[in-house]
């Protein structure tokens, strides 16, 4: 079980205020691999079967920068592991950028691998949230954090072109300017964090587990009693693990199957500019949600909210960019609902002794889903159509209603322990 103030630390406020600052900065250098990864890829390798390899290896490089960032946190404490893995990202957004002027596929897809440490850095910034959080805000913390990455997330798409317009100057292929947006990107969220990051979050919970236990003065009144460990373990994870295969999977190839409908690269930046501001913007809400109605209702949403997705996706017209636009929200929305539930779940249920290195290993199984929603993405519409990935997409996430059924089932069926 784990414990956690049930009051307002002191400190909550300027932590979370320092989260907000980087992952407003942080957002940018996210959105540069959605919107153009796929296409410079298609670009370099000459083939749309391999359009969602960059997703696949960023994604991939997610999963590793995960385990380390969740193990230098849990070690060093949230400001060593988030800044060293921003860090990392902008390394790899700049490797990126030198892969596209010299023409290196194989520099690219180390690049991309490198690169995926800040989308694993972003996401992991959320549990910082929550470490000083009382149970009944965790969900309000977690959102926070997240709505704070919109900023970023959703100018950025929409500098595809003027960024590109630099890449060019520097005689390269435009569609490596958001790359090097990103790079700036994170290498600031990576000095705000290290600069400013103090106390840590997660140490100073510790220490406060750490001096309860020894006064014996532990107060638990607002924890949520959890009985069965590795039934929420899998459940929170789960949930998170579904979402972010369906979303990565559609994501990815929507630009692709704009581009071949006659879309420019704006038009795509704009609707991925929707989808990323609909995965944070509704974070508050979300918040609101999951701590007032509880962890498996909002989960149940999201299934559902991603099968209408991927059928308004699979139906709507190709020439139609507002109905994809929609969908995508729709898509942004349900990502957020199981985020901030298995966020929410995974937090209740983890002792702080192990806390960062389980969320570590949790976004590892989701960055790992992402990566293979990613590879398959492009593999089945070439072989079929965008149309029959959304649909897909849209059955395989209404399979978190059913294990939330039976997640509730043998929930009842554990007696809770006095």
């Amino acid at each position: 079980m784990t414990t956690t103030p049930t009051a307002l630390h002191p400190a909550q406020k300027r932590i979370l205020t320092v989260l907000v600052a980087a992952q407003v900065l942080s957002g940018a250098g996210l959105a540069a691999g959605i919107t153009v990864g796929a296409l410079l890829a298609q670009e370099m390798l000459g083939s749309t079967g391999l359009a969602g390899l960059p997703s696949a290896l960023f994604t991939i490089g997610s999963a590793a920068a995960a385990v380390t960032v969740g193990r230098l946190s849990q070690s060093s404490g949230r400001r060593a592991g988030l800044a060293t893995g921003y860090a990392a990202g902008a390394a790899g957004a700049l490797g990126v950028v030198a892969a596209a002027a010299t023409d290196s596929v194989l520099l690219l897809f180390v690049s991309l691998f490198v690169y995926g440490a800040g989308t694993a850095t972003n996401l992991q910034a959320r549990y910082a949230g929550a470490d000083l959080a009382a149970p009944h805000r965790r969900g309000r913390s977690v959102s926070t954090v997240l709505v704070a990455t919109t900023l970023g997330a959703v100018v950025g798409p929409n500098l595809v072109e003027p960024t590109g317009w630099l890449a060019e100057a520097w005689g390269i292929t435009p569609l490596a300017g958001p790359f090097a947006l990103a790079a700036l990107a994170y290498g600031a969220a990576a000095v705000v964090l290290w600069v400013m990051l103090r106390p840590d979050p997660l140490t100073t919970a510790k220490a406060l587990a750490e001096d309860e236990a020894e006064s014996g003065d532990q107060d638990r009144s607002g924890e949520p009693e959890v009985s069965g460990y590795t039934l929420h373990l899998v459940l929170g994870a789960g949930v998170m693990v579904i979402t972010q295969m369906v979303m990565v999977a559609i994501m990815t190839m929507t630009p692709v199957h704009m581009q071949h409908n006659g879309h420019s690269v704006g038009a795509a930046g704009l609707v991925i500019a929707v989808h990323i501001g609909s995965m944070y913007l509704p974070s508050p809400l979300s918040g609101i949600l999951v701590d007032r109605f509880g962890r498996l209702p909002l989960a149940t949403a999201s299934g559902v909210t991603l099968l209408a997705a991927g059928l308004l996706a699979a139906f709507a017209p190709p020439q139609s960019v507002p109905l994809l636009a929609v969908a995508l929200g729709l898509l942004g929305l349900g990502w957020n609902f199981g985020l901030v539930a298995g966020t929410a779940i995974i937090t209740d249920t983890v002792p702080l002794a192990t806390r960062a290195k389980t969320q570590g290993t949790v976004d590892v199984a989701i960055a790992v889903s992402g990566a293979g929603g990613g590879m398959a993405s492009g593999m089945v519409v070439a072989v079929g159509s965008y149309g029959l990935l959304s649909v897909a997409g849209g059955v395989i996430a209404l399979a978190i209603v059913p294990a939330i059924f039976f997640a509730t089932r043998q929930q009842k069926a554990v007696p809770v322990s006095s």
